[in-house]
């Protein structure tokens, strides 16, 4: 390799939040804390739940445990790094690591869509699709598509990673973020990094738009669905139910493409508030998601109030037609 592509850098340096004064980093570190250890007792009560309570074994539930899963994986990958460079100034991370972490960070982050987007099928075919519901999402049915969502962006992942590693790295090694992502280490290459940051967009975009699209469809035949139900109580009961998902749904997805979109087509802003964008969509779900979708129903299987108003709702609709 000729020696101006060599790589000099051995390691990074993760900023953090570019702009936090030294004096509220102790506290940015027990805020980052304390969102770590809600989200691991948070999924790990639902995976207890799960193990548990053999009511639970169905498809939803299924679903909700590799929710809880990817977002434990996620939190740990991305969370304890920056708590210790902020607690034990420790601030760096080898090349190797680095490119580790940002291999989990967009491959969790890959499974955690498709997983949201088997949950808005179960949703779906449980409204729109109810007389086939049974036959159509068993249990065996729902591991097989679990195991494809995690299988599956493996590659995609995976060619991020082997696309930016044998970048040469040879000017700064600071990295500005909290954890090692493909944008924030391919700026930081000595040379064009348009070749590789468009088949990232692509890849980035195919993950995020395309379950997206299927969830915007499932939830507008839902809402179609709802509006034909005569019965107020039961259309509110069933829209309350899906107005707490789609508000977890859009935190997650509309920020992310926004980012993505904006370091792609020249949109500048701070760097902190871009860090701050990134660290809300990234670990607000994982923290609330036990709340909203398990804790509430989990707790009270026998009387889940959610599942009832949907099979209302499909009851209604099913005689009405």
């Amino acid at each position: 390799m000729p020696e101006e592509n060599r790589s000099t850098v051995t390691e990074f340096i993760l900023s953090g939040f570019p702009g936090l004064q030294p004096k509220y980093q102790g506290l940015a570190a027990s805020v980052l804390f304390l969102v770590y250890f809600l989200t691991l007792i948070g999924n790990v009560t639902v995976i207890f739940l799960f193990a548990t309570d053999r009511r639970l074994h169905k498809p939803m539930y299924y679903i909700i445990l590799n929710l809880s899963a990817c977002d434990i994986l996620f939190s740990t990958t991305t969370l304890p790094k920056i708590i210790a460079k902020y607690w034990f100034q420790s601030g760096t991370i080898s090349f190797t690591a680095c490119f580790v972490q940002m291999y989990f960070v967009h491959y969790l982050a890959s499974v955690n869509s498709c997983v949201l987007f088997l949950m808005a099928l179960d949703r779906y075919l449980a409204i729109c699709h109810s007389l086939r519901y049974s036959l159509i999402l068993k249990n065996s049915t729902i591991l097989i598509l679990s195991i494809t969502a995690w299988v599956v962006p493996k590659a995609g992942a995976l060619m991020l990673v082997i696309r930016a590693y044998p970048l040469p790295y040879c000017a700064s090694n600071i990295i500005n973020h909290c954890y090692c992502d493909h944008i924030g280490i391919t700026t930081l290459a000595c040379t064009d990094r348009a070749a590789y940051s468009v088949p990232a967009l692509v890849y980035a975009m195919v993950i995020l738009l395309g379950p997206l699209a299927f969830i915007i469809f499932s939830y507008c035949c839902i809402i179609t669905a709802v509006l034909k139900v005569t019965n107020i109580q039961s259309r509110l009961k069933t829209l309350s139910t899906c107005s707490t998902q789609l508000i977890i749904i859009l935190l997650y997805y509309v920020p992310r493409c926004f980012v993505y979109l904006a370091s792609n087509v020249g949109i500048t802003f701070s760097a902190d508030i871009r860090i701050v964008i990134i660290m809300l969509y990234s670990l607000l779900p994982p923290m609330i998601n036990p709340l909203i979708y398990c804790l509430r129903e989990l707790l009270h299987p026998s009387d889940n109030r959610s599942v009832n108003s949907l099979q209302a709702v499909v009851e209604k609709c099913t005689k009405a037609a």
